[in-house]
């Protein structure tokens, strides 16, 4: 698989599988309302120690500050984060993690499981092992983009 029509055969293949992943993933979220570009930025807020500036979730996700804007407004709007001025700045602003948006996060866990099960449910564990070793090499080998 060493030509240039099979590498864009590969491309149209996971930008395919990644599609589907979001439909999966889409209709496990709705009934809890929250999409999953919301649901992403959650779940990096909660990984960070203190709060994090929205600059700070801007280019951890590799999105245009305004795209974070939205997204925080609408999970502020469904109390599943705050935002929270900056001691050291009064121009800077923080976005907190609420108890609301710890208990979606808990509650969304299994729902992301039962995605990637599905996803997945074709490969044994060995090809889902060999699987996850070709997507870090993959990931980890991405040169930084910074916008």
């Amino acid at each position: 698989m060493d030509s240039p029509d099979s590498d864009g055969l590969l491309a149209e293949q996971l930008l395919r599988l990644t599609r589907r992943l979001h439909r999966i993933q889409s209709r496990q979220l709705e009934p809890v309302g929250i999409t999953p570009a919301q649901f992403r930025l959650l779940r990096t807020v909660a990984q960070y120690d203190s709060p994090p500036r929205m600059a700070d979730l801007a280019q951890r996700l590799d999105v245009v500050p305004r795209a974070v804007t939205s997204l925080v407004d609408g999970l502020e709007a469904s109390g599943r984060v705050r935002r929270a001025p900056d001691p050291a700045s009064r121009r800077v602003v923080r976005v907190e993690i609420t108890d609301e948006g710890r208990a979606t996060l808990r509650s969304l866990r299994s729902a992301r499981r039962a995605a990637a099960e599905e996803i997945l449910a074709p490969l044994t564990a060995e090809q889902r092992d060999v699987l996850g070793g070709l997507l870090s090499a993959l990931v980890d080998g991405m040169p930084e983009r910074h916008c």
